[in-house]
């Protein structure tokens, strides 16, 4: 007890987003070893522990990552996001040319010495919003200037969304509606916003005819909107969904692990409702949403803008990304490929998620840090002037009296 004690007084920030990031990130170790049995067994001789092992440094990793990035007061981070979006470009090329191709797409570059695939969009997506919410909060009294508050604004998130397009177009798509919810929030003016639109169009048809994944694009447009024929992976994941029934069929019971494509990954909300039931992935999805009311909470209470933009872009890209993924389990939205936050095994993208977190509660510590200061301040003040009162007010004089008290005996 002492010792949980000491780890709760360590992280700071807000305890309830702490607590759901620690449950999910530790039930992810779970489910990523019931999902992946299978596929290890296939692929690596019957070493059924190697992705448990794998998956659960991952996520020791993102929660260091997490703690040594609330450590850190966020205002760091807007130089640092600076620094990481111009890296992020020749990154991207180089993914885009000569990465890494799996899955039909060069999205990684892999590190020669360690063997370890680098996923370059993770870091433009972490820098831009942390830049874009930088640039917004410094140009705030000149916000309706366009050439000078606006344009780099747009340059940006040009650049970067259509980069990230040519090989993850689902990745791009969700980081443009991120840049035009702080644009938004930071009071840029509509036709502004419009041209942001304008902008994002423009790379997402350059995406689309230069990149990579146009055609797979084109084809799952096609088989979302053909109403006769049901893709294969959304099919398997309708089955999982339907015989996991309310409680499920208990903790590494899953059947569709062994037809369903990427089940660790694309579709672990499926392979969740399968094991766990429809009750308690109903409660997973309530703590999507407890995670963006507190993030509100710590936006509301900021007293800087900078804070405010930098928490609600990364809390909206986390949750929106986890809806996504669970709208395309359920069939609601055409197959993305994107991971469930803090859920689906990964590499970059759980590291990385375990950063913008703890950017968060950097937002949530250094403004409890603040308002802490400021009373101790104010309650330091009040006890001065108290005390400066006391030292101005005319002291009352005694006068003795020398005459001796006589005695009533006498």
């Amino acid at each position: 007890m002492k010792y949980l004690q000491i780890i709760v007084d360590e992280l700071k920030g807000d305890k309830v987003i702490w607590a759901i990031t620690i449950f999910l990130s530790l039930l992810s170790i779970l489910v990523v070893y019931s999902a992946t049995g299978s596929l290890a067994y296939k692929s690596y001789g019957g070493d059924t522990e190697y992705f448990l092992i794998k998956h659960s440094l991952l996520v020791v990793i993102s929660l260091i990552a997490t703690y040594l990035c609330h450590n850190i007061h966020y205002k760091y981070y807007s130089r640092l996001s600076r620094i990481a979006l111009i890296i992020s470009v020749p990154l991207l090329l180089i993914a885009w040319q000569f990465g890494t191709t799996l899955n039909q797409a060069s999205r990684w570059i892999t590190i020669p010495l360690l063997k370890y695939s680098f996923q370059p969009s993770d870091l433009a997506k972490l820098a831009l919003i942390a830049n874009l919410a930088s640039m917004l909060s410094k140009r705030q009294l000149s916000i309706h200037e366009f050439e000078r508050a606006i344009m780099p604004v747009i340059i940006w998130c040009g650049i970067i969304c259509g980069l990230i397009g040519v090989s993850d177009w689902s990745t791009a798509s969700l980081l443009f509606m991120t840049c035009l919810l702080l644009m938004f929030i930071g009071r840029v003016p509509i036709q502004n916003i419009i041209m942001l639109i304008v902008v994002g169009v423009i790379a997402g048809m350059f995406a689309f005819t230069f990149g990579q994944r146009g055609q797979t694009v084109r084809s799952r447009l096609a088989a979302y909107t053909d109403a006769t024929h049901v893709p294969f992976q959304v099919e398997q994941s309708y089955i999982a969904i339907a015989t996991g029934g309310i409680l499920g069929k208990g903790i590494g019971q899953s059947t569709q692990r062994n037809f369903l494509p990427h089940p660790y990954s694309d579709f672990v909300f499926a392979i969740i409702v399968e094991e766990y039931g429809t009750i308690f992935a109903s409660f997973i999805i309530f703590l999507y949403l407890v995670f963006l009311y507190r993030s509100i909470l710590i936006v509301a209470r900021t007293e800087r803008a900078f804070g405010g933009l930098l928490a609600a872009g990364l809390a909206f890209s986390i949750v929106v990304q986890a809806f996504v993924h669970i709208g395309v389990s359920i069939g609601l939205l055409p197959v993305t490929g994107l991971p469930l936050p803090l859920l689906s095994m990964g590499g970059t993208s759980l590291i990385f998620t375990g950063m913008s977190i703890g950017i968060i509660l950097s937002v949530s510590r250094s403004d409890e840090e603040f308002n802490q200061d400021g009373n101790n301040n104010s309650l330091q003040r009040f006890i001065n002037r108290f005390k400066q009162q006391k030292s101005n007010e005319p002291k009352m004089k005694v006068k003795r009296s020398n005459t001796p008290i006589s005695n009533s005996a006498s």
